[in-house]
């Protein structure tokens, strides 16, 4: 992977002439996860440029476990106080406090192909995007893109975001892949969202879906029913289903698994918790039901990712 600075220097010519004091970093290395690098950095020289998006796919060969997708940002126009977490402090400068400093902000993020297979394994590629995510598009690409104000907002979200612990590492692992949907579609230079769903053509309809996806977040190791969620969102099941299938690419069942399992490889590897525990965490009746999901989900068994 390569590091922050060269995502630095590839994003901009000029960034070698200025100095970058590191401020924040966030790194997730689990073995069949999203691999993700998260950095703030604070430029001791005034330095301004467009942020700016990269999709790097590069193709091996049919089946090759050295098929990947990468996506690389840097973005800037944040504020960050020394002494403070947040970045909307009013607070002028003191003698102990020297008040906000602009940052560069850089996110690498990588996916395997063996992590990509379990969006694509049952779904019949009928556009450039799914060949790319399937990785049956025969040809190495990189695609430059200007970041739109949806995917700002994901990214913007990746560091400034009120969880700690096990749920911030649910809640990035889901804006990650919600990212990786939005950064796709850049591919064939979509220029709008536009959905099917008449509902989800205003903002309330729109709310409605992220207030599911984050009840699911929330109730991760407690499953919800389909019927119980709508009723805590004020929306039919029908057009549940439907707005989530369209705004996330999967249905309901899909996601919250998918995220359930991500949650397992956490606990599992970097948590230290056993295969009993971590089913039990996340809400299993049985280990065999739990390892079964697992295995099924990830293709390993949870024991492998076990310290």
């Amino acid at each position: 992977m390569l590091n922050a600075q060269e995502i630095l220097k590839t994003a901009y010519r000029d960034a070698e002439e200025v100095s970058f004091d590191l401020l924040y970093s966030k790194q997730q290395n689990i073995p069949g996860s999203v691999l993700y690098d998260i950095r703030r950095y604070f430029a001791r020289h005034p330095w301004v440029a467009d942020d700016t998006g990269m999709l790097e796919y590069h193709y091996e060969g049919k089946g090759s476990k050295e098929n990947y997708l990468k996506l690389k940002f840097c973005t800037t126009g944040n504020k960050i106080c020394e002494d403070k977490p947040c970045g909307t402090c009013n607070q002028l400068p003191t003698a102990n406090c020297n008040g906000q400093h602009h940052t560069v902000d850089v996110f690498l993020i990588h996916f395997t192909a063996g992590f990509l297979k379990q969006f694509t394994d049952h779904i019949e590629t009928t556009s450039l995007k799914d060949e790319v995510l399937a990785f049956k598009y025969e040809e190495s690409f990189t695609k430059v893109f200007t970041i739109c104000q949806k995917k700002r907002n994901i990214l913007d979200d990746l560091l400034n975001n009120s969880y700690t612990g096990a749920m911030q590492n649910i809640f990035i692992n889901a804006r990650i892949q919600e990212l990786l949907l939005q950064s796709v579609g850049c591919i064939v230079n979509e220029k709008s969202e536009v959905f099917e769903c008449k509902f989800l053509s205003d903002d309330y309809g729109k709310e409605r879906i992220y207030s599911a996806r984050d009840i699911l977040l929330q109730r991760i190791g407690n499953p919800i029913t389909i019927k119980e969620l709508s009723r805590k969102v004020a929306i039919n099941e029908c057009y549940l289903k439907k707005g989530f299938k369209e705004v996330f690419g999967m249905t309901i069942f899909e996601f919250y698994q998918q995220q359930r399992m991500e949650h397992a490889k956490y606990l599992l590897h970097e948590k230290g918790l056993s295969v009993t525990e971590a089913s039990v965490a996340l809400g299993y009746s049985s280990i065999a039901h739990f390892s079964t999901a697992f295995k099924k989900q990830t293709g390993i068994k949870p024991c492998e990712l076990l310290n």
